[in-house]
């Protein structure tokens, strides 16, 4: 029998699914159209494959909590509101790459969306005013720069004009330099970085679930340096860079 935290986690996943599907619909349309479609939240506009890998992630979750129900379990939906609960919390930074929930409810006409464009918006977004016959503006005049007069020449200048240059005293010379350590001794005298291979799985790990995800590769370091029991970000750093192929394989962008 279904519970009502069953009941409450179907309809949400009901509801992502539908709004996914306009997603998906809306992903073929100009940005400028994107944006009239529906009154957006701010966000960074989805790509396709974003939204099919969201798509298959929700159905997969749904499909998890009907074999829960089944099997009587009754504490898995409330296991999932609670750990969604306290990712928005404590867990979840502010980002804006997200996909918005879409109603087709609150779809907008396209034509009665540009239609009704406030002046002002238009007026803020034309170009500044050119010219009617050529389309240019013009640029704009600079006051030219007012010199004073050349110097007076007098006899007395002109006598040290010509007098010849003293030569500069050469530079007196430095104390040689003791030689570096060669670079073998200085690597031998680094210590060495502790880093356990359940660690190092883990960041590789990471990596891999936030490129599925979309983020960029310069942006992996400091997410993963942030989370709770990672290593510091220069070992994440050398960790990402060693295991690159890797993380590549698992993410699937190979």
């Amino acid at each position: 029998m279904a519970t009502s935290a069953d009941q409450r986690l179907l309809d949400l996943l009901e509801k992502w699914l539908t709004s996914l599907e306009l997603h998906a619909k809306y992903s073929t349309l100009d940005d400028d159209s994107y944006w009239k479609i529906q009154n957006w939240v701010k966000h960074q506009r989805p790509s396709r494959w974003i939204i099919d890998l969201a798509m298959q992630k929700t159905q997969a979750l749904r499909t998890e909590v009907e074999e829960r129900m089944a099997a009587g379990d009754e504490k898995y939906s409330d296991s999932l509101e609670l750990m969604s609960f306290l990712a928005n919390l404590v867990g979840v930074e502010h980002i804006e790459r997200f996909i918005p929930l879409a109603d087709a409810a609150n779809e907008n006409r396209l034509t009665e969306a540009a239609a009704d464009e406030a002046p002002e918006d238009a007026a803020r977004d034309s170009a500044p005013p050119a010219d009617a016959a050529t389309g240019t503006r013009e640029m704009p005049r600079f006051a030219p720069v007012k010199r004073g007069p050349p110097p007076t020449g007098t006899a007395q200048v002109a006598r040290t004009e010509r007098k010849p240059a003293v030569p500069a005293k050469p530079p007196a010379k430095k104390a040689a330099a003791p030689a570096k350590a060669p670079a073998k001794t200085a690597a031998k005298a680094a210590p060495e970085s502790g880093i356990s291979d359940a660690a190092r799985d883990q960041v590789v790990a990471d990596a891999a679930r936030l490129v599925q995800w979309g983020r960029k590769w310069y942006e992996l370091p400091e997410l993963i340096a942030r989370m709770a029991g990672r290593p510091s970000l220069p070992d994440v750093r050398r960790i990402l860079k060693e295991n690159k192929a890797a993380i590549d394989r698992l993410a699937g962008t190979t």
